[in-house]
């Protein structure tokens, strides 16, 4: 019998709808959500309060590790780019991974320091402090509008599109 072992990691690579159908493809890949990652406020009814867009990957361990997954988000952003990804700019398009597990982290960590490119990565690796679901609008919005704006190419988009 296989275990399956349910665990969830945050990923914040520019405008949430494009993280969101790229990862909710990906082998393991259980359950995504569009959210804001490690704001001040707990709604989405604020002005702007230091969050990252984001998308809550939940995953079956047994079929997809930490470094896979690290793997595949390195395909879908620009690790170099500050507040930055394709015409998104500003803070709230940050590349970041937040979890409440510290392992994850650490692994995480672990990861970028192998690359070869290392020093060059602003990819921010932070405790989860605060998560706020996204309004319905933005949930698996290139699902329901595929034709909607979105900054990954969609040859990569749909890459492990099941």
């Amino acid at each position: 019998m296989i275990e399956f072992t349910m665990q969830e990691i945050v990923f914040a690579g520019g405008c949430l709808w494009g993280v969101q159908e790229f990862m909710r493809h990906l082998p393991g890949v259980i359950h995504t959500e569009a959210g804001r990652a490690n704001g001040s406020e707990d709604t989405t009814q604020c002005d702007y309060d230091g969050y990252a867009e984001c998308v809550r990957t939940q995953f079956d361990a047994s079929q997809v590790s930490i470094e896979q997954l690290m793997d595949f988000f390195f395909e879908i952003i620009d690790p170099y780019s500050l507040n930055k990804q394709g015409i998104d700019v500003g803070e709230k398009y940050r590349t970041g991974v937040y979890s409440v597990n510290p392992e994850h982290l650490q692994r995480v960590r672990n990861h970028i320091d192998k690359r070869s490119d290392a020093y060059k990565i602003v990819v921010e690796v932070l405790p989860l402090s605060n998560y706020v679901k996204s309004d319905d609008e933005h949930q698996d919005r290139l699902t329901l509008h595929p034709n909607d704006y979105c900054h990954i190419p969609k040859a990569i988009l749909h890459k492990y599109k099941k």
